[in-house]
């Protein structure tokens, strides 16, 4: 005879999803393409014609990986010098940053390296931080070489992409590499996994209007 009350019944319960969530700042100079980049990223979107940020802006958006839903908490900063005063209120307690440069810019680029210096100066000790150097759909026009942008980012620990807002060439995959490097320890509820959407960034057709970590496709 079965006994009753089997040890193997499951009552359509699935695995529960460990949801994480950081603070993530953009900066960098105006005009690189911050706005454009977390647009892309959050809304699948690009304006030709982004209004430049005052102060800064605040979005959210959601990873996946594996059993992990790693939420951000985006800050995009405004670039112009009268804002700087303002940044470390953003970055204070970030756990994540992308510093930004436009290929076309040499100057942004020194910009962006002040930016870094300044982040490890001052941020937090074990922040994750990603340069990005945008606009790369320009690269007719580039005036900062990819080796040496490479070989800064690798003296000083960062990690290293370039981008391009308008054709969405390695967006989705920078906040990916992001997402790999941060802790899965600061975890939420996993009961309010369903409340979360976002776009599962290791599906390349992924749209951030598809249900994070959904089963359906």
């Amino acid at each position: 005879m079965s006994s009753r009350g089997s040890g193997g019944r499951s009552n359509g319960t699935l695995p529960q999803t460990k949801i994480c969530q950081f603070k993530l700042v953009l900066l960098g100079d105006m005009a690189v393409g911050k706005s454009s980049l977390v647009l892309r990223f959050v809304k699948g979107q690009f304006d030709e014609f982004q209004e430049t940020t005052i102060g800064a802006a605040f979005l959210a958006q959601s990873v996946c990986l594996d059993d992990t839903t790693v939420k951000f908490e985006i800050w995009d900063t405004a670039g112009q010098e009268r804002y700087h005063s303002l940044a470390p209120m953003y970055y204070r307690g970030a756990q994540a940053a992308i510093v930004v440069f436009d290929i076309t810019k040499p100057e942004t680029f020194e910009r962006a390296k002040a930016w870094v210096k300044e982040l490890q100066r001052q941020a937090s000790p074990n922040i994750v931080i990603a340069l990005a150097g945008n606009k790369a759909d320009l690269s007719e026009r580039r005036l900062v070489d990819y080796e040496e942008a490479q070989t800064y980012a690798e003296d000083t620990s960062l990690l290293f992409m370039e981008t391009s807002a308008k054709t969405a060439m390695n967006v989705n995959e920078l906040f990916l590499a992001i997402a790999k490097k941060m802790p899965k320890t600061d975890t939420q509820n996993p009961t309010h996994a369903a409340r979360h959407r976002g776009v599962n960034l290791q599906d390349p057709d992924a749209h951030s209007t598809r249900a994070c970590c959904g089963g359906g496709n």
